[in-house]
């Protein structure tokens, strides 16, 4: 969160020093900002040159001199509001001669009474200045030049007790030109400060001509950032007094760049932090959260969520006083910044547990998860962090399923790996909500709510409940017919939804698998070993299979199934027989399904495998039908499962229907743009329900 804070401060530095510039030429035509072709070049170097002469030879206070120089700065101005020739104007040598008319020409005659131009000619310097000054390259070649003494003294030309809107305009210009000369340039603002600057422009927020308390606000808010010392003394100046009162201005400008100063101040600064607190800046800069200025409401939103930042009585003093219903209407705003500081704010106090059900109970919640959907990675981590502190309060767990927001954290598309890290930190916060009285009041509302909700609670807590909890939920509370009934809905979606939950279940409870093992034989299984199968040595038995014999042994036979014992044991005429003939199978199958009675275990190969499964149906070897339906398990496709599920059908093969349902609800998705998707799912309905019946059941009976 630190970097999104520093961000949106540099965002904020930036933003004022343009919407300067902007204002102060807004009367005058606009050059293109095109780069110049080499006759233009030329043309432009020639006309600095030409003013650039003129400058150097007219310091003084005759009246044609001064009006020459004024007539010079305005050209100089003019030139460098077309950013393409700024670099032309210094190469011409406007710098040095710009500079040096920043301060007025020697009075000669002490009794002159009218000075011509008086104050115009430095205000034209101070504003070609503050354009060059535009390009970081040219800042340092400007304070070389001896600028930033000249402006610290224009600043305080309001000294002598006398005002006139030229001396207004001039301070105006001359705290703009310190502010772009600092712009991000940390050496420069530590100079302004060596200069003695920062205590005029203090001085100046008590001017009675708003635009000068804008400009000088201005140069402090740039002079404040990033730079302890400034910070220091523009506090020790008592600049905060003033500041916020300034913060209740009803001039959005004022507000604007007061709420800046305030925040570049307090920005990785805790002690100022508590003296900005101390000295009842909290009400007023809540007020500007219902700014008609978007600006002052994002500068308000950042400062709110710095103040919250550490101090957990001040994040419910803030709550307190009415600032969580504009933010959230904030979220709502057209403004991308705007919506990424309310976030911004909102997660910093939501990291309070009173805070956090205030937010949600206020209806933070949906604005906050539309915030998710974003392509702008800042405001979309912003929203994730003030979720994921909103999940923390088990109050809010309903809520966030109510409205959907478990789905649209598990679904969204995140930027960065941050919010990813954010949002799967949320859903854990929340599954580790998910039990006594959050349960219990799930379960309530999955009764008796409105069927919509019931279906949401239930896909939920396939995902998000402990699987200790899953037989209570999903067969007592009956939560598995409402995720079936999913799989029945007319929208796609909904059925997608429903497969999903329920392949999560499945995962969950530890089910049985299609090679577990057989259930065990009513009688003890005997195994004579490799050595015998196929072996005329104490054979009492011969089996006629294709033309071919297979010698074998009664015992390990009547050990092996219900159907070898009835050939044996019963009424049939093989009981007594020497040679039994096998019709419909197939030598390699039937000497692998002896290999199996003789040794317990045997290769299944892909190709033999339904053959073989067949025979183990027929003569009811269980533990062979699971090893066959294994084997059939792994080739399982997209255009085989329907037929698959009718092989499992046909020989009951249980493990390999459980591997088909597994791999419906898997690959939904894929399935269900399939011809006969449908009839598949409805035909397959009965045996999910009773696969899920018995695999919670059974599951939560391991556990117990």
């Amino acid at each position: 969160m630190e970097f999104q804070r520093r961000q949106g401060h540099c965002l904020s530095e930036r933003k004022g020093q343009k919407r300067k510039l902007d204002e102060e030429s807004q009367d005058e035509p606009q050059i293109s900002a095109a780069p110049p072709t080499a006759d233009e070049r030329a043309t432009v170097l020639s006309e600095v040159e030409y003013q650039v002469n003129i400058l150097e030879s007219t310091f003084t206070w005759k009246d044609t001199d001064r009006a020459a120089a004024k007539r010079a700065t305005h050209a100089l101005a003019d030139l460098a509001k077309n950013e393409g020739v700024v670099n032309v104007i210094v190469e011409g040598g406007a710098i040095p001669a710009l500079v040096k008319h920043l301060q007025a020409p020697p009075v000669e005659d002490c009794d002159q009474k009218a000075l011509p131009f008086e104050h115009e000619v430095e205000k034209g310097s101070a504003f070609a200045l503050g354009l060059l000054a535009v390009k970081p390259e040219h800042q340092q070649l400007i304070v070389d030049s001896g600028a930033l003494t000249h402006l610290v003294d224009l600043l305080k030309r309001h000294n002598n007790g006398l005002t006139s809107r030229a001396i207004n305009s001039l301070i105006r210009r001359a705290a703009d030109a310190v502010t772009n000369l600092a712009h991000e340039n940390s050496n420069i603002k530590t100079r302004v400060r060596m200069e003695g600057g920062i205590p005029p422009l203090i001085h100046l927020l008590e001017s009675a001509d708003t635009k000068v308390q804008r400009a000088a606000a201005g140069a402090l808010r740039t002079l404040a950032f990033k730079n302890d010392e400034n910070k220091n003394q523009i506090v020790e100046c008592n600049a905060l007094p003033t500041l916020i009162l300034m913060l209740r201005s009803e001039d959005a400008a004022i507000h604007y760049e007061a709420v800046g100063v305030i925040g570049n101040l307090v920005h990785s600064s805790p002690n100022i932090k508590k003296e900005v607190l101390f000295a009842g800046a909290l009400q007023p800069v809540i007020g500007l959260l219902s700014s008609c200025c978007s600006e002052s409401q994002r500068e308000a939103a950042l400062l709110l969520g710095q103040f919250a930042a550490t101090d957990s009585d001040c994040k419910v003093h803030i709550v307190q006083r009415g600032a969580v219903r504009p933010l959230i209407e904030m979220l709502s705003s057209s403004d991308v910044q705007l919506r990424e500081m309310s976030a911004f704010a909102l997660g910093r106090l939501a990291q309070d547990t009173h805070n956090q059900a205030g937010i949600a109970h206020s209806g933070g919640l949906v604005p906050l998860l539309k915030l998710l959907d974003s392509k702008n990675g800042s405001l979309q981590h912003n929203a994730a962090f003030a979720l994921y502190g909103l999940a923390e309060n088990e109050d809010n767990v309903s809520d966030f399923i109510r409205v959907g927001g478990v789905q649209r954290l598990q679904e969204g598309e995140f930027i960065v790996q941050a919010t990813k890290d954010c949002v799967s930190k949320t859903l854990k916060r929340l599954e580790e909500k998910i039990h006594g009285r959050v349960l219990s009041h799930l379960l309530y509302l999955m009764r008796v709510s409105e069927r919509g909700f019931q279906r949401r609670i239930a896909l939920v807590l396939a995902h998000l409940c402990s699987a200790d909890d899953q037989r209570r939920i999903f067969i007592e509370h009956h939560g598995l017919e409402l995720l079936i009934g999913l799989l029945c809905s007319s929208s796609t979606k909904q059925q997608l939804d429903g497969a999903v939950a329920l392949c999560k279940l499945a995962n969950k409870a530890s089910t049985l698998s299609p090679v577990d093992a057989a259930p065990p034989s009513p009688t003890p299984q005997v195994y004579l070993g490799e050595k015998f199968v196929n072996n005329a040595t104490l054979s009492d038995v011969t089996f006629l299979v294709e033309g071919k014999r297979f010698y074998a042994h009664r015992i390990c036979l009547l050990a092996s199934s219900d159907a070898f014992r009835a050939m044996f044991d019963g009424g049939y005429r093989e009981k007594d027989a020497r040679d039994i003939e096998i019709p419909n199978i197939r030598w390699e199958v039937f000497e692998l399904m002896m290999r199996f009675i003789y040794t317990g275990s045997v290769d299944v190969t892909p190709d033999i495998a339904q053959d073989l499964l067949r025979a183990a149906d027929q003569y009811l070897l269980e533990g062979l039908k699971r090893h066959c339906e294994y084997t059939i398990a792994q080739d399982i496709l997209l255009e085989n499962v329907s037929s698959m599920y009718e092989l499992s059908e046909a020989f009951n093969a249980i493990s390999l229907r459980h591997a088909c349902i597994l791999f419906i609800l898997k690959h939904f998705d894929k399935l269900s743009a399939r011809p006969g998707h449908s009839l598949l799912i409805q035909r397959t309905i009965p045996e999910i329900r009773n696969y899920f019946v018995n695999a919670l059941t059974n599951a939560n009976s391991h556990r117990q």
